[in-house]
């Protein structure tokens, strides 16, 4: 085994809108007593699903594994109208730890939806924050993955037509994605300010950085996250061999052969406790230094919802 340091990646890690995802079911459950009902896991990290379920979460797919009274918290991926709509007439206690940012879609989609906008979204088929934004409106929303489904776009009019995104794609992507839109329908309206968190493009910045001066980049994240993935893509388009782990043990030693320095870093919903599990079984392979890049401070924080504030 070769290696010999270890550079980490700054930022990584939790983002503002998962910690407070997380918050919302601690604190739901500490208030109300388990089991507290989760519509889809609360953020794409198995770890972190794991923990709240040992506390009394209980996460569901569909509403009618909900019982009657019961408090029900809405995922940092947002919901549906159809979903919000459901959720109320049933009568739940509702918590919505939709992510702030993610919120801001929805709002500027049923906006201009009302102003007879009909609305491109890029993002990926199935993932639930694009179900969840194609679900503010009825109609009038064309998913497009790619630079190739943009050549089959067929909106009812062209004068009245805007982009969102989902929140958690590849910059480099979706802005290549945007530029191919922008030049078939040359009027069409972008968002006020761009989509794609703040976090998201933190992490992005930073892994080109990084993967810049290592030889390997591990990324810690779970498969179902979006923006742990696109850190894995992204560091292998950098040109350094990467690899994404759920946890320390998924680490193989094969991978390491020949390479003397690893770059880390984790995707916006996986917790620092695991990049340290990561860090330890490193040094157990041979590095002997660990250092911080140079990067940005995030200090952003959201509110928790109102009944779940220290002083109501």
């Amino acid at each position: 085994m070769t290696i010999h340091s270890v550079l980490l990646a700054e930022p990584r890690g939790f983002c503002a809108g998962v910690d407070r995802a997380i918050e919302i079911v601690e604190k739901a459950l500490l208030k109300f007593g388990a089991p507290i009902y989760v519509r889809h896991e609360i953020v794409h990290n198995n770890f972190v699903v794991d923990a709240l379920k040992k506390k009394g979460a209980v996460f569901v797919e569909d509403l009618n594994d909900v019982p009657p009274g019961a408090t029900l918290i809405f995922s940092a991926h947002g919901v549906s109208r159809t979903v919000q709509q459901e959720a109320q007439a049933r009568g739940f206690s509702i918590f919505d730890a939709t992510c702030p940012l993610v919120t801001k879609v929805h709002v500027e989609v049923a906006k201009l939806h009302k102003e007879g906008y009909e609305f491109i979204m890029i993002g990926h088929k199935g993932h639930p924050e694009v179900e969840g934004t194609l679900g503010q409106i009825d109609s009038g929303i064309h998913l497009v993955e790619s630079v190739a489904d943009v050549a089959s776009l067929r909106p009812a009019q062209t004068e009245r037509l805007a982009v969102v995104t989902q929140t958690t794609l590849s910059v480099d992507d979706t802005a290549e994605i945007l530029a191919v839109v922008k030049d078939k329908f040359p009027t069409v309206r972008q968002p006020k300010q761009q989509d794609i968190c703040y976090a998201t493009q933190n992490r992005q910045d930073a892994v080109k950085l990084l993967s810049n001066q290592v030889d390997i980049v591990i990324v810690v994240g779970s498969p179902t996250s979006s923006n742990s993935t696109r850190l894995q893509e992204l560091a292998h388009r950098m040109g350094a061999d990467s690899y994404m782990v759920d946890s320390a043990t998924e680490l193989q030693p094969q991978w390491f052969v020949g390479k003397s320095s690893v770059g880390l870093t984790a995707g916006a919903s996986a917790p620092e406790v695991l990049v340290q599990e990561v860090i330890t079984q490193l040094r157990l392979m041979g590095a002997v230094s660990v250092r911080k890049m140079n990067g940005l401070l995030e200090n952003t924080k959201y509110p928790l919802p109102k009944g779940l504030r220290s002083s109501s």
